[in-house]
């Protein structure tokens, strides 16, 4: 049997292949804001959630190096389009690809330490890295991976397209930890309940709908 670690920023990124595994086991790893054990394929898959950027990642990576040995590394959850042929819900490998009936696209992951907000952040991050899409932890699972010399994935869902504009500045709306702040979001919509009260619920939906897709696709993968 293997371990695969499941690295996300949200828990309900992995909602989608939890639909398949089951809640799994709880896992009590001091420090982390979700983690569970599944099994599935005859493997253990650890899925652990942290919240959102490098920081963040790189600590939920250091929780699950104090446990048994891992053999893989995979950067998991949402991420935005830079290509503009990409539609939500796409599914995005960066790296190396595992075996899977299902279509996605291949290209290059870029992370950052912030959201990528609007249509104009997008395309100019398009045209300085090639990249197909952006992310905030893939980089520092890579990083890692590396470190304890074992592989890394990278497998992700479109929430937003190269062309949309996020019905917020979610940069604005993280606390002292580094978490989107659930709270001052939702007021920052209840103040504009005609413009971005709307936005945020269709951009909701769509965040739902990738993470039902990302799960369709992890829960028939073979790393």
């Amino acid at each position: 049997m293997k371990t695969w670690l499941l690295v996300a920023a949200e828990r309900r990124e992995f909602g989608g292949l939890l639909r398949h595994l089951g809640p799994g086991a709880r896992l009590k790893w001091s420090g982390a804001k979700f983690a569970r054990e599944v099994r599935w394929k005859g493997n253990r898959w650890w899925l652990l959630a942290n919240g959102p950027g490098p920081e963040l990642a790189a600590k939920a990576l250091e929780i699950g190096a104090k446990r048994e040995e891992v053999n893989a590394v995979i950067s998991t959850g949402l991420c935005g389009a830079l290509d503009p042929a990409l539609r939500v819900g796409d599914i995005v490998v960066a790296g190396v690809a595992p075996v899977v009936s299902r279509p996605y696209t291949s290209g290059d992951m870029h992370s950052l330490t912030t959201v990528a907000v609007t249509a104009r952040d997008k395309r100019v991050l398009r045209n300085q890295t090639g990249a197909v899409a952006v992310d905030m932890e893939t980089a520092a699972v890579r990083k890692q991976a590396a470190t304890w010399k074992i592989p890394s994935f990278c497998v992700r869902a479109v929430s937003d397209t190269a062309g949309d504009n996020l019905p917020l500045d979610f940069n604005r709306y993280r606390n002292t930890r580094g978490d989107f702040s659930r709270s001052k979001i939702a007021l920052a919509a209840i103040a504009h309940p005609i413009t971005t009260m709307p936005r945020l619920l269709h951009f909701d939906r769509d965040c739902r709908f990738a993470a039902k897709a990302l799960g369709d696709f992890l829960a028939d993968c073979q790393f």
